[in-house]
């Protein structure tokens, strides 16, 4: 594995979406437990990697996220609030931010870059460097350019019992498929289910 893995996190659906038509997250079912999970895993990482779309959403909920001391608000669901998020919200803030857009120009958002271009050779060489692993979160166009080149090395669906009917799919217009290893799965007491697999051989 490289010396900094790129890991995919993303809530779906059971039928497979990770967003609601309109973008909507509201949906995901709520799970103290992975949030736990999640938070305690947050010090093995230290890079978010991001499409547009996505950064323009976590740069107009995250920074506001600690407006509350002790807790933060669940992006997810209005109204709910945990220490788990606001754990999250530090890590997010303070973590190294990679902006990929041809049309964003600048941000103010902290330790955030702009790369315009999504060059595999450069990514290679991203991964060939110290420090930790990074993240994807949403992002779903660069998830399918990553994929396409085999340097998504971790894919974690943590999957909601729901099935929306209509959404954003995660991947969509591959030039042919990936093959996946699974290596961990749980299921939780909400119904929600972790898959955790590997990029296959």
């Amino acid at each position: 594995m490289a010396n900094r893995p790129i890991i995919m996190f993303n809530r779906v659906s059971a039928d497979g979406y990770f967003s609601a038509p309109d973008g909507g997250l509201d949906w995901a079912t709520p799970d103290d437990d992975i949030d736990k999970e999640a938070t305690e895993a947050l010090p093995g990482a230290d890079t978010i990697i991001l499409g547009r779309k996505t950064y323009d959403m976590f740069e107009a909920f995250w920074p506001h996220a600690l407006d509350d001391s002790g807790e933060a608000r669940d992006p997810h669901h209005a109204g709910r609030k945990s220490p788990a998020m606001r754990a999250m919200a530090v890590w997010i803030n303070e973590a190294t931010k990679l902006v990929f857009s041809k049309s964003k120009k600048e941000v103010t958002w902290p330790n955030t870059k702009i790369i315009p271009e999504l060059d595999p050779r450069e990514v290679e060489k991203l991964k060939k460097e110290p420090g930790k692993a990074m993240m994807i979160f949403g992002s779903g166009s660069i998830v399918k350019q990553l994929t396409e080149h085999g340097l998504i090395d971790e894919y974690h669906f943590v999957v909601s019992p729901l099935i929306l009917g209509d959404g954003r799919s995660l991947v969509t217009g591959l030039k042919k498929s990936a093959k996946l290893e699974l290596f961990e799965t749980k299921k939780y007491k909400s119904g929600t289910v972790l898959l955790r697999y590997r990029h296959g051989k």
